[in-house]
C-alpha cells in the first residue's frame, strides 16, 4: 500500500493534477486547492496503474463477491468505474444527474434488478453529498448500496455523511497522505502542505 501511494503521488506530480488558488467545487464550496483527477485517463500508463491499484484495493477491502454491479458517478467517476467493472467482470451502470425526459426516463442507466448490491465509484469525495444522492437514486431503482470507492478522500466530512446512511467508504488514499508525501518529494512547499491540511474537517 505504501509503494502504491508513493506511485499515486508521482502520477499526480507528473500530470500536474494539483493546483493552488481559488476554486469552486461541485457542491458550491470554495477551496484554496484543487485536485483534477479527470486528467488521469489522458495518460494511458497512469490510468492503467491507478485502475489496477483500485481493483486490488476493492478486492482486498470489499471483496468482489460482496457486490453485483459497479456504478459510476457522472462525470469523472464513469471512466474509472467502467474500467474497474471490466476488470472485475461485473456489469456496469451509471447514475444520471437528472431524469432523462425521453426513452425510459431512468436515473440509473443499465440493467439493475431489485435487491442487487451496487458498488458506487467516483474520482474523489469532499462532503459526500454527490455519493449520498447517487445511493438514494440506486435505492429508488431497487438496488442496495453498502460500499463506495473513490481514488481520493478530501477528508471534509464525506465519509461521516455516508456512514450515517450505512455506507462504508473505501479510498485509494487520503488528502493528508497526499499532502505529506508531496511535501517530502519537494513537489509542494510547506505552506502549500499546510493550506491543504487546513481544509480537513476534524471529527
Amino acid at each position: 500500500m505504501e509503494s502504491m501511494k508513493v506511485e499515486f503521488c508521482n502520477i499526480l506530480k507528473k500530470i500536474n493534477a494539483l493546483e493552488f488558488g481559488t476554486f469552486r467545487l461541485t457542491g458550491g464550496k470554495i477551496t484554496p486547492y484543487y485536485v483534477d483527477l479527470r486528467l488521469i485517463p489522458s495518460f494511458p500508463d497512469a490510468f492503467r496503474k491507478v485502475c489496477d491499484f483500485s481493483v486490488d484495493l476493492i478486492v482486498r477491502e470489499i471483496g468482489a463477491e460482496n457486490f453485483d454491479r459497479v456504478a459510476g458517478i457522472p462525470t469523472a467517476g464513469i471512466t474509472f468505474a467502467s474500467f474497474i467493472a471490466y476488470r472485475l467482470g461485473k456489469p456496469f451502470l451509471y447514475i444520471r444527474q437528472r431524469v432523462r425526459r425521453s426513452g425510459r426516463e431512468r436515473r440509473v442507466e443499465g440493467v439493475l434488478m431489485p435487491g442487487e448490491k451496487v458498488l458506487l465509484v467516483d474520482d474523489l469525495i469532499t462532503t459526500g453529498l454527490t455519493l449520498q444522492k447517487a445511493a438514494s437514486i440506486v435505492g429508488s431503482e431497487g438496488g442496495v448500496v453498502s460500499d463506495a470507492f473513490v481514488l481520493l478522500d478530501r477528508m471534509e466530512g464525506g465519509s461521516e455523511r455516508l456512514a450515517k446512511d450505512g455506507i462504508r467508504l473505501h479510498s485509494l488514499t487520503t488528502i493528508d497522505e497526499i499532502a505529506k508525501k508531496l511535501y517530502e518529494m519537494d513537489a509542494i512547499t510547506e505552506d502549500q502542505m499546510r493550506t491543504i491540511l487546513s481544509q480537513i474537517r476534524t471529527k
